[in-house]
């Protein structure tokens, strides 16, 4: 009989919310326990008023319910924060996939940043609707979009963003040193994927943790850009599984 990790935890990007698992969910449902839930600020998520990490928020998550050992699977913003927690916490975490990762300290491309940028100010100078439609012109979900297994999922949770993150100053406590100064120390076993048509940033972000951590091995998922998990998750789902398999961490 396969032994079940104690806990799978789901962490998504910061375009989306929790229903951007439902295909994994329907997948690992039975062979883990599987938990997932809205970032601070995201979702049904309320964004609080005090400094905060969001890997602390993942550390009071499982301490609320009573789970010790952990596989992460984080994307994008997620992937940058469970990046974080398995730094901080590697004692509790017993696989680590990231996808298309951020990560604390990389210096991003004058492009990106310049999007994000134009997207704050469309938010503030006509509103947070004119905001959700100029971030959906970005290149980084352009294959998502052309896609129609992920175009309307994808605007379906855009849509539904709250823009607070646009609209106010974002009140997360940075981690000291940064993490890209730090991977060195994350000793799980760990999953890079990345998808081929994403952008550069998150591409070479994928290749300085695979360089950097040790026993991590990286996947690049032909034909998909940044949301790999609903553009291909027949593909997916089959990648992170053959990896959980092959940690043998049991509950």
């Amino acid at each position: 009989m396969r032994r079940l990790l104690v806990a799978l935890l789901l962490v998504h990007a910061g375009i989306a919310d929790l229903r951007m698992w439902d295909d994994q969910v329907a997948a690992l449902r039975g062979r883990y326990r599987v938990v997932r839930y809205d970032l601070r600020g995201f979702g049904k998520s309320g964004h609080g008023t005090s400094r905060y990490s969001h890997a602390d928020d993942l550390a009071a998550l499982l301490d609320y319910l009573g789970v010790m050992d952990v596989a992460l699977v984080g994307l994008s913003l997620g992937g940058g924060a469970v990046i974080n927690f398995a730094m901080g916490h590697p004692d509790r975490v017993r696989a680590l996939v990231v996808v298309d990762p951020s990560l604390g300290g990389f210096s991003w491309s004058a492009e990106f940043t310049a999007e994000l940028n134009n997207v704050r100010d469309v938010a503030r100078t006509s509103g947070v609707q004119d905001a959700r439609e100029q971030w959906l012109l970005s290149p980084l979900f352009a294959p998502a979009l052309a896609n129609p297994r992920s175009a309307k999922r994808l605007r379906t949770m855009v849509g539904d963003y709250s823009g607070w993150h646009w609209l106010n100053a974002d009140l997360g406590r940075p981690f000291k040193p940064p993490a890209i100064e730090r991977l060195g120390e994350i000793v799980a076993p760990t999953l890079v994927m990345v998808g081929e048509l994403d952008a550069p940033d998150f591409r070479n972000i994928a290749a300085t943790v695979v360089q950097t951590v040790s026993h991590a091995r990286k996947v690049t998922l032909p034909g998909v850009g940044h949301l790999a998990n609903l553009e291909d998750p027949d593909r997916f789902n089959d990648h992170l599984l053959r990896f959980l398999d092959s940690t043998h961490q049991g509950g």
